[in-house]
């Protein structure tokens, strides 16, 4: 009796189901001033940061030698995703630079 092989694509089925987005009351919103992409073994993460100036009221006061970026989000993403992302990125600027 001859066996049929199951091809790899055969095995990955794919069901589409609809997303039901949902953030939680409890998200923070942070502001992102500034972002570092790092490769990580085989994914990549994005980190966000906020940058948080010193507050200076006198005008003589000497200019800071660093400012602190505090990170606000880190997320890791798959090499496959990573284009989807970029792509709802760019277009969402592409809508926000016709308006």
């Amino acid at each position: 009796m001859a066996t049929k092989k199951v091809t790899k694509d055969e095995k990955l089925q794919k069901i589409p189901v609809p997303l039901k987005w949902h953030i939680s009351d409890g998200i923070i919103t942070r502001f992102a001033t500034n972002m570092t992409v790092q490769i990580i073994e085989n994914e990549f993460k994005v980190s966000f940061f906020e940058i948080k100036p010193e507050i200076i009221v006198d005008p003589s006061t000497p200019l800071p030698k660093e400012v602190l970026a505090e990170c606000v989000a880190s997320v890791i993403v798959t090499p496959d995703r990573l284009p989807k992302f970029i792509e709802a990125l760019q277009k969402q600027l592409e809508i926000y630079n016709s308006i």
